[in-house]
Order: C-alpha cells, then structure tokens, then sequence
C-alpha cells in the first residue's frame, strides 16, 4: 500500500528564508526544498522572451514570497510534527531580524508516487567543490563537465541530494582530504552519498550507518547506480547507544563522517575515537551556526584537535584529528 504524505509549504520572504530552513532542520524536517523569490526575479530578466509566455496567474502565485517545503507522512506522528513546527513559527519570527513575511503553511496530501514526482522536478545536476557533479539517476545521460566525478543519484525519501549547504560543504572536505585506499565510516549516512563519493574519489572501502531503517536499501541503490558493490556496507542502528552496534563497526578507519545535527554530534565526539586509524580524521557537518562553538568546545573535551573549518549560508562543518596523532 503507497504511503500517504504531507506536502508542507510555508511562505516567507527571500531575507528570511535560510533563517526558516535552518529553524525546521533544527526541528529535525529534512530534505527540503527552498523557493526564493529573488530567483524568479533573476529568471524573468534573463529569459524575458519566453516568461511572457508563462500563464498571468503563475507569475504571480511566485512572485513576492518565497517558500520552504517539505514532506511529512500523513498519519498521527506526522500531524503531531507539523503542529509542533506551527507552533513555533511566531518564536521564529521574534527571533528573527529579517523579514519574515506572512508564515502562510500549506497542506496537501500526496500519494507517495506524487509525492517522488513533485520533488523530482527540482533536483537538477550540479557541481560540488573541485571535482564532483551530482546528477539524478533519472537524469543519467545529462552530461557530464570534463574534469568532475559524477555522483548519480535517486534519493527517495531519505534526505541527501547533494543541494544542501551542510551536504556540500561534507563533500568539499572530503573532496580535500580523501586518498586513494582509504576506509571510510560514514553515521547517518541518508542517502549513502557521502560513502559514495568517497568511494568515487578513491576511498577503498565505506561502511555507512543510519537509524532510519529506509537508508540501507537507498544506499545501497545509489551505490548501483554508480557501479559500487561489496566495497559499500550498510547498517541500521545507533552508534551511540548500541554496543553490539559498535562492535560490528569496529575497526580502523581513515575518515569518520557525520552529517547530522550538533545534538547528535556532541555524544559522538567521545566516541568516534575508537573507530578512527592514526592519524585519521573526523569530519562533521550539519551544524547551524550559533551551534558551532558548543560542537568544537565537545571535540577538544575529548580530545580532537579542530583542523578545519567551513562556512556556508548559516551552516558550519569541522575537520578534527585527534592530539598527538597529527602529522
């Protein structure tokens, strides 16, 4: 039986829009989609020709608001995260400086093949860092610039497209610190992207791991779509609070990676020691940027030196090595 989802849009304006993407990531909502009015603006300027074209009452319905959607699941827990996220949209607009505009939310309910179809019409390739170009696997025989790795993937309903600021910010570290043979462990792997552009840059082996059940069968499918086999592992559970979970994933890795959020991060920093080879690194990412401070102060407390740092539209990620062990 197809899954029912919500599809949740809320109006806001240009100003306010990575402010309202970051209040609903740190509300755990993942895989978002950002609206911004300001691209429209640009799209009618350098396509004038053919905008004239476009329908009067679609041009207005876009212009002046902008909007963040998302997908919940249409039942009881899902109804309950949207209330809580309702709730709290007045907090965010006293928080926030900018203007945020009216706050609208709307709903509609989507079968789960609507629901693949809509969200499909917005993830386009793109190129991340140096070498790397994300593409759809719908979209495979797009392309590909000369010099870039392409990552093809279909990530269904596990967040990780690649377009995300924490997401590309991971895959510009790891771009910058990956070498040929190395083991990489990836927690919260989603979509199993990062393992896999790891593995295409070079990496010998990638284990992932994912509370989310739905991870395992989606990455392991992006690892298909990209010619990767036996050298790409997946697992289910949670790192933090299961020993036997840990003993499974025990061994010596070159580059741990968490894209996640600063709450789950801290309680990994005592805890990725013992998965990391010497001289091996840490990698995080998914941090909101007043978070950044308690993330470093957590991994000096357990003994991780900060190696890098990167910003983006309100989003930080850390590269760590452990003191002492740095050449």
């Amino acid at each position: 039986m197809n899954q029912i989802w919500l599809e949740v849009s809320i109006d806001t304006r240009s100003a306010a829009l990575e402010a309202l993407a970051a209040y609903l990531t740190a509300c755990g909502i993942v895989g978002l989609v950002l609206e911004d009015e300001n691209d429209l603006a640009q799209f009618e300027d350098e396509n004038r020709s053919v905008w004239s074209e476009v329908d009067e009452s679609v041009r207005d319905a876009l212009r002046g608001v902008s909007r963040v959607k998302f997908y919940l699941p249409d039942g009881e827990d899902g109804r309950a995260r949207l209330a809580e996220i309702t709730a709290g949209l007045e907090g965010f607009r006293a928080r926030t400086e900018a203007d945020a505009g009216t706050l609208a939310v709307h709903v509609a309910s989507l079968q789960e093949e609507d629901w693949a179809h809509n969200w499909q019409q917005y993830y386009q390739p793109f190129p991340v860092g140096e070498r790397l170009y994300v593409v759809p696997e719908w979209l495979r025989d797009a392309p590909v610039p000369e010099g870039r790795t392409a990552l093809y993937l279909n990530p269904g309903l596990i967040f990780g497209t690649g377009s995300h600021s924490t997401t590309q910010l991971c895959l510009e570290g790891l771009e910058a610190c990956v070498r040929p043979g190395d083991r990489v462990l990836d927690l919260g792997c989603g979509s199993g992207i990062l393992s896999i552009a790891a593995l295409r840059l070079g990496a010998a082996t990638a284990v992932g791991c994912d509370i989310d059940p739905k991870a395992a069968r989606v990455a392991a499918e992006n690892a298909a779509y990209n010619g990767i086999g036996e050298e790409f592992r997946v697992y289910t559970g949670d790192i933090v609070n299961d020993a036997e979970l840990r003993e499974r994933l025990a061994g010596r890795y070159e580059i741990v990676l968490a894209n996640i959020i600063a709450d789950v991060i801290i309680p990994l920093a005592p805890v990725v020691p013992a998965f990391l080879a010497p001289g091996g690194r840490f990698l995080c990412s998914g941090i909101i940027e007043h978070r950044a401070g308690d993330v470093a102060d957590a991994l000096r407390a357990a003994g991780w030196t900060i190696l890098e740092e990167r910003r983006r539209e309100g989003w930080v990620s850390l590269l760590a090595g452990m003191a002492g062990e740095l050449g």
